[in-house]
């Protein structure tokens, strides 16, 4: 645990600053993420991480996939005893695919977070006119899917 909590740190305080990682890197990153968020919930949390990718050599800004899983954890609805996620990952040398999906608190009291509006920023910073990203807050579900156009951004 201690190790998954320091290459996480690490990740964050200095991978950051480089404009690309390699996708593989945010996995794992992501997955150590998950890991001690399953420590955490202890029996309570399901989460379903489904990943295709085609290829090696995918670049990504860092940081890019996390928020929105902590996003998840932080505002999910145990139901039934557990906080089920459901996470796809799929990526091309042209296109990362990401959605996650979570039960919703669905309290209409409730305001946005600032999490999600720089999220918003920071993609269109990166990636201008190359990404969808798209927020569906139903009643009993919140969903993100992110798509990104990378065939400009790989050579670069």
């Amino acid at each position: 645990m201690i190790l998954k909590l320091s290459n996480l740190l690490d990740y964050i305080l200095y991978q950051i600053e480089k404009p690309k990682v390699n996708l593989q890197q945010e996995i794992n990153h992501l997955e150590d993420y998950i890991s001690l968020e399953k420590m955490r919930f202890h029996d309570s949390l399901k989460v379903n991480f489904q990943k295709d990718i085609l290829t090696e050599n995918i670049e990504i800004s860092p940081m890019l996939l996390i928020p929105f899983a902590e996003n998840s954890f932080k505002h999910g609805k145990i139901s039934n005893g557990f906080l089920e996620i459901d996470i796809k990952l799929s990526a091309t040398d042209n296109e990362l695919a990401f959605t996650i999906q979570n039960p919703s608190k669905n309290d209409l009291n409730s305001s946005v977070g600032i999490g999600i509006d720089n999220i918003r920023k920071r993609l269109q910073m990166l990636y201008p006119d190359k990404h969808q990203l798209k927020i569906q807050d139903e009643e009993a579900t919140f969903s993100v899917s992110l798509k990104i156009q990378l065939e400009d951004f790989q050579n670069k």
